[in-house]
């Protein structure tokens, strides 16, 4: 088969992290998830607390906020553009080592122009992602219902952001998936069996 890479946007508690480092596993691919990516980000120069800000849809500009650490004037005067430059990059920097899965961080809109990208798109209904947060989390109904709405919002505003779209836009993937049909496991091999129908093997 073919070498290819995989983005993996998904609904909070839907299971898409897990899913995709079930895939990563099989194929033997590593996986960049939002906390690789955001650290990756920090250690550029950004401070935790300003990603924090951008992560909750605050603007902050600023030049000598942005700057933070780093050594060299940056043409960014406003965080969300500088962050945003700096995700690209660093998504397609790891892209260009090669195959992989990337959970998040817009990637699928990042890696737009290239011809060895499969873009999935994780969903599940309501009742089945608050169950999936109250067990992972041991939290009650109510928090996770707190959660998904918090996360949701921030992950909607995050993308459209940034690429002008929404999140589960069909037009912006080559798949969408219902975790709670097949469980975790079994849509992870269905995802696995759709990239070996489109790149072979």
């Amino acid at each position: 088969m073919q070498d290819f890479i995989l983005t993996i946007g998904c609904e909070y508690g839907s299971g898409g992290p897990d899913i995709a480092k079930m895939i990563a596993k099989d194929l033997g691919y590593p996986c960049y998830d939002r906390a690789i990516i955001d650290r990756i980000i920090e250690e550029t120069g950004l401070s935790k607390e300003m990603a924090e800000k951008l992560e909750a849809g605050v603007e902050v500009r600023g030049r000598s906020q942005v700057l933070q650490n780093t050594a060299s004037p940056s043409k960014y005067s406003i965080l969300t553009d500088r962050v945003v430059y700096l995700q690209t990059q660093i998504i397609r920097k790891l892209a260009d080592r090669g195959p992989c899965v990337i959970v998040g961080r817009c990637s699928d809109y990042v890696l737009r122009d290239r011809t060895d990208v499969l873009n999935a798109f994780v969903y599940a209904p309501e009742s089945e992602r608050l169950k999936h947060i109250m067990d992972v989390l041991k939290v009650s109904e109510e928090a996770a219902r707190v959660l998904i709405d918090k996360n949701d919002k921030q992950l909607h505003a995050r993308y459209k952001q940034m690429t002008g779209t929404y999140r589960g836009d069909r037009h912006n993937r080559h798949i969408l998936i219902d975790s709670s049909v097949l469980g975790f496991e079994k849509t992870a091999k269905f995802i696995e069996a759709f990239a070996k129908q489109k790149f072979g093997g």
